[in-house]
């Protein structure tokens, strides 16, 4: 079943594609609200919400869900302002790539027993209502974090339940901890050394037209948005740390391959590499 009632703070890419998806799934009323008003506008007219509310605290007043599209630091001042407001029976949630300390603070707040963290695993570069799309989110896994509270697990099954039979997509139950050390890996790191690499061929002056597709491809994560991406790393700091002292060595030992002119095990190097990257595809 649907919920009759939906609140989306945030219309950009995820939370405009959720709130859109919602209402072509027959989700009656979907309040939007976005601190852009020109993004709310956008999605209004496109039809995804079928009301704007001029602040959080008033598109959370009667939605059964209400979901957190915003940034992680905007996520956790959020969830405190929102305890208050929150409808009987209502479910918060949220779709930040970090999750134990969304979770954490959720339970701090009181909202142990009315909270699931929620990861759909469908980001992208883009930002604003313009990269939402009604199909976005159909088919993606979707990470769910239980709070470990008492009741913590109805909450999540509401969750998990609008995601796979509203949304469309696919909930995974996953510990908040073995979330964020996993994303590091799969999410956070790339992220991060995407931006690396931004940064050292920007030092170099070179102008756009001297770049093709390998470098494109490769710093495309580097487009997006900062602002999140600062919340994301800081929040997750001791995992992505960890990851990048070990892309460190891996550099080190490529650098050394090269200097030594190693090409038997410069080739074994790469080969590794593309072997892993031609098995996430199949």
């Amino acid at each position: 079943m649907h919920p009759s009632s939906l609140a989306v703070i945030g219309l950009g890419a995820i939370g405009g594609s959720l709130a859109w998806q919602a209402r072509l799934a027959g989700v009656a009323r979907v309040v939007g609200y976005s601190p852009l008003p020109a993004e709310g506008i956008q999605a209004l007219r496109a039809g995804a919400v079928t009301e704007l509310a001029d602040t959080p605290l008033q598109a959370a007043r009667e939605a059964e869900i209400v979901v957190l599209a915003v940034p992680p630091q905007a996520t956790l001042e959020l969830i405190g302002s929102l305890a208050s407001v929150l409808a009987a029976g209502a479910v918060l949630t949220d779709v930040c790539s970090v999750k134990e300390p969304i979770i954490r603070h959720a339970v701090a707040s009181g909202l142990g027993d009315r909270f699931a963290g929620g990861h759909p695993l469908a980001g992208t570069h883009l930002t604003g209502f313009v990269s939402a799309s009604a199909e976005r989110l159909r088919g993606c896994v979707v990470y769910i974090c239980e709070t470990g509270t008492s009741a913590g697990h109805r909450a999540a099954a509401a969750v998990a339940g609008f995601w796979k039979h509203t949304l469309n997509a696919a909930p995974v139950l996953i510990d908040p901890a073995t979330h964020d050390r996993q994303l590091a890996w799969t999410s956070h790191l790339p992220q991060a050394v995407a931006y690396a690499l931004a940064k050292v061929l920007a030092e170099q002056g070179l102008g756009g037209v001297s770049f093709g597709s390998g470098a494109k491809d490769t710093t495309r994560l580097a487009a997006s948005n900062p602002e999140m991406w600062v919340d994301i790393l800081l929040l997750n700091r001791s995992a992505v740390v960890e990851a990048l002292e070990q892309t460190r060595a891996r550099l080190q030992e490529l650098q050394q391959l090269l200097s030594d002119e190693e090409r038997g095990a410069l080739l074994q190097f790469c080969e590794i590499a593309r072997g892993f990257r031609l098995g996430i595809d199949r």
